[in-house]
């Protein structure tokens, strides 16, 4: 899903007096953007995935980073706070979305729901300490995903293709500015193409692996007046590539490695008094383990880290200390039943910058044919 808020980003700025930036923070269902037709997806958005094995046939700061980006979009969420400079947040990537087993798939289709549920109560600033105040952001959303590859080789893989729609629920309340609620659906995510690599092997295991190239298209309602949107009025460039490695018949450990690039907004929010503004690019990834303690039952551990590794742009100036970070960890499990999967992911994040910090859940059910 996609929701997008006033930015916290620079809150700290405006509390010590100098020019504060507004910063747009997306929370993305992890599912929103996945893959490996296990899904993938609040920064607010990347996924793919086919069908498994078993079922074969900113938030404030900056912010499916409302909906890290399922199970609320794959879509996108921002916010923007009034301040004489701007700081822009990261649309939604998929957070954590994506987990067990994640570059299992093989020919077919799949179609999974992914619930994002995101609370915080604590937003960061550049050097990740809290910004003074009452703070809370809480975010819940719904991810469709639609995956199909096809029995079609190109380069040792099978060629697919996916699309994910996400649905947002937004409530912000805070002390240095965005303050409301917005509902609505978020930008459509299509990848167009994908590769499936299910039968090769690394120092001997079995090693599944994906290559996609997933677009985020402005499709969300977008109003330029508006600190709180729907949609996030960029197109997103958001490739990954998705791997699973199994050492054993029951151990298996998979990650998911994206880039994000994003386009200028000629539209950006009214009051940063701009003509245009592009969040900066950024690495983020998805990582996890787990084991099968019976038949069809595995319990492991998942993760995600984010990393904006270039400045904000405001009228084409760089924006300083507009770098997002923050990092989720905790439990997972996943239940497989002939060609139903659902998985269960929770996380809890820490060493955040530039946005708010934490607990996300993530309930994810998956049907592939």
């Amino acid at each position: 899903m996609v929701c997008i808020i006033t930015s916290a980003k620079y809150a700290k700025a405006r509390h010590s007096g100098e020019s504060r930036n507004p910063c747009v923070w997306e929370w993305m269902p992890d599912q929103v953007r996945h893959g490996g037709i296990d899904a993938f997806g609040c920064r607010f958005n990347n996924r793919t995935n086919a069908a498994t094995p078993e079922g074969r046939p900113r938030a404030i700061l900056r912010q499916l980073r409302v909906i890290q980006a399922i199970f609320l979009v794959a879509a996108a969420v921002l916010v923007f706070t009034n301040a004489s400079a701007a700081d822009l947040a990261l649309p939604p990537v998929n957070l954590g979305e994506t987990s067990f087993q994640d570059g299992i798939a093989f020919p077919g289709w799949l179609v999974e729901e992914t619930f994002i549920y995101y609370d915080a109560n604590s937003f960061t600033d550049s050097k990740g300490k809290d910004i003074p105040g009452s703070n809370r952001l809480t975010a819940m959303s719904a991810v469709t995903h639609v995956a199909w590859i096809s029995s079609f080789r190109l380069l040792g893989g099978f060629y697919g293709a996916e699309v994910l729609l996400p649905l947002a629920d937004l409530d912000v309340d805070t002390d240095f500015g965005p303050n409301g609620r917005e509902r609505g659906v978020g930008d459509l995510i299509v990848g167009p193409f994908f590769i499936q690599w299910s039968d090769s092997k690394l120092f001997g295991m079995p090693y599944f692996h994906r290559f996609n190239l997933d677009f985020v298209l402005p499709t969300g309602e977008y109003r330029q007046n508006s600190s709180v949107n729907v949609g996030s009025n960029i197109y997103t460039f958001n490739p990954y590539y998705a791997f699973t490695l199994i050492p054993t018949d029951r151990l298996e450990v998979s990650a998911r490695l994206h880039y994000l690039w994003c386009s200028e907004n000629s539209d950006p929010f009214v009051g940063l008094g701009a003509d245009n503004t592009q969040p900066g690019q950024a690495f983020h990834a998805n990582f996890a383990a787990s084991y099968e303690i019976l038949k069809g039952l595995r319990l492991g551990l998942n993760g995600y880290f984010l990393q904006q590794f270039t400045d904000d742009q405001v009228d084409g100036d760089d924006q300083a200390r507009s770098k997002e970070r923050v990092l989720g960890i905790g439990p997972g499990l996943k239940y497989t039943y002939e060609r139903l999967s659902l998985y269960l992911n929770t996380y809890h994040e820490a060493a955040a910058e530039n946005r708010p910090e934490g607990f996300r859940g993530i309930f994810r059910l998956s049907a592939a044919f």
